[in-house]
């Protein structure tokens, strides 16, 4: 495992919250992420990094089966703009690479805004290594990363 997974999993350990450790190696889909989780494809808990300003960033929590909805996120910032960095920026923010981002044992302890959609299930969130995640409950997962709860995705639409 390396460090980023092991920085995850004692970051995990310590917020006291109940987690189970699925370690899958990469996936080509979602959906074959969900199966070899043991949850549905919503479940899975994707960590972007947001950049809300200038050195400002935000983790958003997106269901699987979502994305990010600009509009309401920035509504819900109460700001014109929002971009996602670069993946260098995310890199040097957080300590992860794209693919393993995760609030659990980030550089920085940044704002985190869940989705509302994301409350109320067990889901799977990223533990810091391409396929390495954790299964938590999500209303603990939003009350122990102290998770702004609002509307900010809209379905994925298909391509």
């Amino acid at each position: 495992m390396d460090d980023g997974a092991d920085r995850a999993r004692r970051a995990l350990a310590a917020s006291g919250i109940a987690y189970e450790i699925t370690s899958h190696g990469r996936v080509g889909s979602l959906e074959e992420a969900a199966r070899l989780r043991g949850v549905e494809p919503a479940g899975i808990v994707k960590t972007l990094v947001v950049r809300r300003a200038e050195d400002d960033h935000l983790f958003v929590l997106v269901p699987g089966d979502r994305e990010i909805s600009w509009p309401k996120l920035r509504a819900h910032l109460g700001v014109n703009r929002v971009s996602m960095p670069d993946a260098a920026v995310a890199r040097d923010v957080t300590g992860y690479e794209r693919g393993t981002i995760t609030p659990f044992g980030s550089l920085r302890a940044l704002p985190v805004v869940a989705d509302a959609t994301l409350t109320g299930r067990t889901v799977s969130i990223g533990a810091g290594a391409h396929g390495v995640a954790a299964t938590v409950g999500a209303d603990a997962l939003v009350a122990v990363l102290d998770a702004e709860v609002a509307d900010v995705t809209d379905p994925v639409t298909p391509r």
